[in-house]
């Protein structure tokens, strides 16, 4: 079947019971042995689907307000897969650990390139998340007895920005950041335009701070050709206090020449401008690096011997009705076993709930306030990039059961948890509480 008769063909597929019933055609038990994360299963047919969609739009439009098939969702919420960076700690934790300010600055761009690999291996997309929404987990089996602390909140629907907050009470290790993905239709091709930034704060060496923003990424043979998932665009660390900055650039492959994967960047001082190592190899597999001076080659990482951390939750039954694992569960499961029509109609009840709520509030005149973020305030230079930080006051100066008891009494993150009392009170009137 040509481009044009598939695009002719589907574009009568507009309802959502049209969209489901077309979808639950090529719906497949899913072998045990499997993961449908890594399964692409688009094929002629649900590409065609896909194809009837996008048929209405324009290269360059924003696809924020387009609901794309369940069958390309990955089984995670935004704010799930955000901790995909804080699951090769070891490497962090080495990082803090090191006393020398530029093999500590290798250590923590090692570690934050370390994490682009964790990935489906088919062609997914996690979960748009809610207004609202929030994902919290924990992590107590990091090494030496360590544990960390995670979570995040959709602070904005439109446009979709997810806030995070990550603690290591121990070692005094802080994370805090800002996503904002914004998707746009490129003609084959789909782009994630990935703004916003993270700081990460290491307490115990004087508060020095990491920023890093995120490679772009690219979803390539939509139309037509093989489905390709590409990060693509400069990536870029820095570190005010050292002087020391990365600037690693995600190569797409061209449409005749290149390779799929590929790197290059420099490290340098910012204060002379002198590049000390440049960086190299395929973000997936094996990164070098090469001393400029000496001309050393090694091997910075190898994502083959990645050991990965995965984070803990708390029971469901246990969750805030708006935690991302229990908001998403019926959808999820369809997910799981590969039934698109569930996992369409799931996902169309949370969607739309959504709508009802916006609606009354629109009537009602009132705004929507993240409950666990606040504004960043306009005098807060350093922080401003973030947009929102955690309403708490997180002073890495504190003893690590302080700390531990702060974050803790953010929101519920470890079994056993209630919601407090002030919970339901805006993040920016909680934080004016404390101060």
């Amino acid at each position: 079947m040509g481009l044009t008769s598939k695009l002719d063909k589907l574009k009568i597929l507009s309802s959502h019971n049209d969209l489901s019933s077309s979808i639950s055609k090529s719906t497949v038990q899913l072998d045990d042995s499997g993961d449908t994360d890594d399964i692409d299963e688009l094929d002629n047919e649900g590409q065609s689907i896909l194809m009837g969609i996008i048929a209405q739009l324009r290269p360059g439009c924003d696809l924020s307000k387009i609901t794309l098939p369940t069958f390309i969702l990955e089984k995670k919420s935004m704010l799930e897969r955000i901790t995909n960076f804080f699951q090769i700690p070891s490497i962090l934790l080495l990082a803090n650990e090191t006393d020398d300010a530029l093999e500590r600055f290798i250590l923590m761009l090692k570690w934050y390139l370390a994490s682009f690999h964790i990935a489906p291996k088919a062609v997914k997309k996690p979960l748009n998340p809610v207004l609202g929404e929030v994902f919290a987990c924990y992590w107590d089996d990091l090494p030496n007895n360590n544990s960390a602390y995670y979570v995040s909140e959709q602070v904005s629907h439109h446009p979709p920005k997810s806030s995070y907050f990550y603690l290591v009470p121990e070692l005094k290790i802080r994370v805090d950041g800002i996503l904002i993905p914004k998707s746009k239709f490129l003609g084959n091709s789909s782009a994630a335009i990935m703004e916003g930034w993270g700081h990460v704060t290491l307490g115990e060496r004087n508060n020095e701070t990491y920023i890093m923003n995120q490679p772009n990424i690219y979803c390539r043979g939509i139309l037509f050709g093989k489905l390709k998932t590409e990060l693509g665009d400069h990536m870029y660390l820095k570190c005010a206090e050292t002087g020391f900055e990365a600037d690693i650039d995600f190569k797409t492959k061209g449409f005749i020449s290149g390779t799929y994967d590929a790197i290059e960047g420099v490290v340098k001082n910012s204060k002379t401008s002198e590049v000390l190592y440049n960086i190299s190899g395929k973000w997936n597999e094996i990164i070098d690096i090469k001393n400029v001076k000496t001309g050393e080659k090694q091997v910075l990482f190898d994502t083959s011997q990645a050991t990965l951390v995965k984070p803990k939750v708390k029971p469901i039954n246990e969750q805030w009705e708006y935690e991302s694992r229990r908001l998403w569960k019926p959808t999820l499961e369809g997910l799981s076993k590969r039934n698109h029509e569930l996992a369409t109609e799931e996902k169309f009840k949370v969607e739309n709930e959504q709508r009802d709520q916006a609606k009354k509030r629109a009537e009602l005149g009132v705004e929507f306030h993240p409950r666990l973020f606040r504004p960043a305030k306009d005098l807060e230079e350093n922080i401003k990039d973030l947009e929102y930080v955690i309403y708490k006051d997180i002073n890495l100066k504190r003893d690590s059961e302080e700390l531990t008891n702060s974050v803790l009494e953010i929101f519920p993150i470890v079994p056993g948890q209630r919601l407090h009392d002030n919970f339901d009170v805006p993040g920016f009137k909680k934080a004016k509480e404390t101060d």
